[in-house]
C-alpha cells in the first residue's frame, strides 16, 4: 500500500521518534507496512534512525521484516549501513533475513563491511550471512572493504569464512 497525503501522519512520527503517536495511527487503522514514495515502511525509516524503542514497537505489532523498499533494502541493510548495533540485534532477534539481496546484489554484510562495522560484521556472520556472495559488479563484501582501504575487516571476513 503507498502513502497518501492522509497517511502522511505515521512517517512524520516515525522521522520525529514519536512511539505514542505511531501506535496511535496504527490503533486508528493505518496499514504497519504502508510505503512512502521510496518505499520504505515506518520500520525501514525507524530503523535507520535508530530508534531502537519505536522499532521494536513496530516489530511486536507486527511490522514486516524484510520488506524491501524500492532499491531492494531491508532494514536490516540499512543498519548495517549506519552502524548501530543495537538495532541490528534487535532485528536479528525478530528473524530478520540476513542474505537477502538488494537491486544491486549487495547484502548486509556488504554494506558492514563497507563501512567498517566490525561488530556487526560478527553477529550477522553468526546469524547465518552467506560470506562468498557477490554483487552484480562481482565484489564481495573482502573486495568492498579492502576498496574502502579497510583491510582488517577484510582480514577478519576471510578469516571468518574459513571458519563457516
Amino acid at each position: 500500500m503507498n502513502i497518501t497525503n492522509d497517511s502522511q501522519e505515521i512517517f512524520n512520527a516515525v522521522r520525529s521518534n514519536n512511539v505514542d503517536e505511531v501506535k496511535k495511527q496504527i490503533e486508528e487503522g493505518t496499514f504497519i507496512d504502508i510505503t512512502n514514495e521510496k518505499g520504505f515502511t515506518p520500520l525501514i525509516l525507524a530503523t535507520y534512525h535508530g530508534y531502537l524503542e519505536l522499532s521494536q514497537m513496530l516489530l511486536k505489532q507486527g511490522a514486516k521484516i524484510d520488506h524491501q523498499d524500492d532499491s531492494g533494502n531491508t532494514a536490516l541493510m540499512g543498519v548495517c549501513f549506519k552502524g548501530n548495533e543495537e538495532v541490528v540485534s534487535l532485528l536479528l532477534k525478530y528473524g530478520a533475513d540476513v542474505n537477502i539481496k538488494n537491486l544491486n546484489g549487495g547484502t548486509a554484510l556488504m554494506f558492514a563491511a563497507m563501512f567498517g562495522h566490525l561488530n556487526i560484521v560478527k553477529s550477522i556472520v553468526a546469524a547465518g550471512a552467506q560470506l562468498r556472495e557477490r554483487d552484480l559488479r562481482g565484489l564481495s563484501a573482502i573486495d568492498l572493504a579492502a576498496q574502502q582501504g579497510n583491510q582488517d575487516m577484510a582480514d577478519l571476513i576471510s578469516q571468518l569464512s574459513e571458519k563457516y
